[in-house]
């Protein structure tokens, strides 16, 4: 008899599990995740510095979800070949043309750097009128000019407000200059094409110096010329003019009225027939 129990209770575990197995088996079934589709996106292999011309083991291509493909990338090795790098591309990085790459056939180096409708002009400096060299790629500078206007005072004049700089010499990527400062005797700037013939004016007229930028200030607000007598206006006091005398006029002599004449009254005096009048004043 407790055998039989035992065989019935067993029978029963059994059962019981096979039914738990099945319910599992089936919510799992339920909540599979329906497979992921990727697509092959190109990205840099290492990273990779501004002007490059792009070879074919600077790129490698991995899987990406669909939703994850971001837009402008490329799907296969030979779209990027022979493309300029126009910003630094660390490694891993998605391949983009317009945002890190240059277009089909603007080649690489700096012509690749130059959207359209831009001009690179270039501009001779010293260590003084660079900021010491810390003029890198990708600073923003004013251009200051000190020239003479023709006026026989020099006048320095902001020529152009928060411009981009291209180079430094022949470097084109601020990550190659490091943290020291680098003295070049050339600084090219990124204009349009009417600020770049204010540029060559201002060059040929006097001289430049540039003012390095925040990179956070973009502001484009305009500023006066400044002369010499603007800075010598505290420092040099106007000489007091002297009073003006004004000469005192002299009063018109006064005439006096002559005193009006004594008034008299007669007095009659009659005497048998004569008649004598007497006058007397007051």
């Amino acid at each position: 008899m407790n055998r039989t129990r035992l065989l019935f209770i067993g029978l029963l575990a059994l059962a019981l599990g096979a039914f738990a197995s099945a319910l599992a088996y089936k919510g799992l079934q339920q909540h599979t995740v329906a497979p992921v589709e990727l697509h092959e996106v190109a990205v840099a292999a290492f990273d990779i510095a501004i002007g490059t011309k792009l070879q074919q083991n600077n790129v490698r291509m991995v899987g990406v979800p669909t939703e994850a493909v971001p837009p402008g990338s490329f799907r296969h090795e030979r779209e990027v070949i022979g493309r300029g790098v126009v910003l630094p591309i660390a490694q891993g990085e998605f391949l983009i043309a317009g945002r890190n790459l240059a277009s089909a056939n603007a080649g690489s180096g700096l012509p690749s750097m130059i959207p359209s409708g831009m001009r690179a002009v270039s501009v001779r400096v010293s260590d003084m009128s660079s900021v010491g060299g810390f003029v890198a790629p990708g600073s923003r500078v004013d251009v200051l000019m000190t020239g003479n206007p023709g006026s026989g005072e020099p006048q320095t004049v902001t020529v152009l407000r928060n411009v981009t700089v291209l180079a430094n010499g022949s470097r084109l990527d601020h990550n190659l200059l490091g943290p020291e400062a680098q003295n070049s005797p050339v600084i090219t700037l990124l204009v349009s094409p009417d600020d770049a013939e204010r540029l060559t004016l201002a060059t040929s007229q006097g001289r430049i110096q540039l003012a390095l930028r925040n990179p956070l200030d973009t502001s484009e607000d305009e500023v006066s010329a400044v002369g010499l007598r603007s800075l010598y206006a505290g420092s040099q006091k106007s000489a007091p003019s002297a009073p003006v005398i004004h000469p005192k006029a002299k009063p018109a002599p006064v005439s006096e009225a002559p005193p009006p004449p004594p008034s008299t009254y007669g007095v009659e005096v009659i005497k048998g027939d004569k008649r004598d009048v007497t006058k007397l004043s007051d």
